[in-house]
């Protein structure tokens, strides 16, 4: 197989990832004219990555940081965007290497692109921490996003995979959407205290308004 095969043939795999909704949207049924995709995700965790790494004291390579996260999502484009909620997180491990494997199978630099995107799987470098980090709150800002839009009415999540969890409905019932999003990641993902601290902000705070100010200068 060519080089430029090879090329186009992984460009058409990813350029997949434009169209796939993330699924946390659909489960919560997201009203809007254009829920976000998971190319816009992996794009907004790469900016908050480059945000936070300019406010903040990381020792670490941020260059590879935003390769990481730009390859952090590769199985979805066989898997689909599972949600915790829907499959346990070593079926998911599994069936995402496997997927990963089989789409960088031709390129010549697959063994070193799989290499990073494992790293960001477990976790244990200073790079892939921060790079996971990134991948959570970003996912939590958005859902605050959607709730300053009023996006999601909690009266209406009938087939919501989510809400089955119990400490999940629970949450919702004396708070608002993205109150109970945020309450629950800061309970069971392990943010650091800078993480943490932006997660709290965006919790007490209208970031809708802070967009708006920014565009207005």
């Amino acid at each position: 197989m060519s080089k430029e095969k090879n090329v186009i043939e992984f460009y058409v795999l990813c350029n997949k990832l434009k169209n796939v909704i993330r699924s946390g949207w659909k489960d919560w049924n997201v009203k809007r004219e254009r829920v976000e995709s998971i190319a816009e995700h992996i794009y907004g965790v790469q900016m908050l990555a480059i945000g936070i790494y300019s406010e903040y004291d990381y020792d670490i390579d941020i260059f590879k940081v935003i390769y990481m996260i730009a390859i952090h999502e590769l199985g979805e484009i066989l898997i689909g965007d599972l949600t915790p909620f829907e499959i346990t997180k070593a079926e998911k491990i599994k069936i995402e290497h496997d997927a990963v494997h089989k789409i960088l199978g031709n390129l010549l630099k697959s063994k070193d692109i799989e290499e990073l995107f494992l790293e960001f799987d477990a976790k244990e470098t200073k790079e892939s921490r921060f790079a996971n980090q990134c991948d959570r709150l970003e996912c939590d800002l958005q859902c605050k996003l959607y709730d300053e839009e009023h996006c999601v009415d909690l009266n209406d999540q009938e087939n919501n995979v989510s809400i089955k969890n119990e400490e999940v409905r629970d949450l919702v019932k004396n708070n608002s959407w993205s109150e109970a999003w945020l309450k629950f990641w800061q309970k069971h993902y392990n943010y650091d205290e800078n993480f943490m601290a932006i997660s709290n902000y965006a919790l007490n705070n209208n970031i809708t308004d802070i967009e708006e100010r920014r565009t207005q200068i």
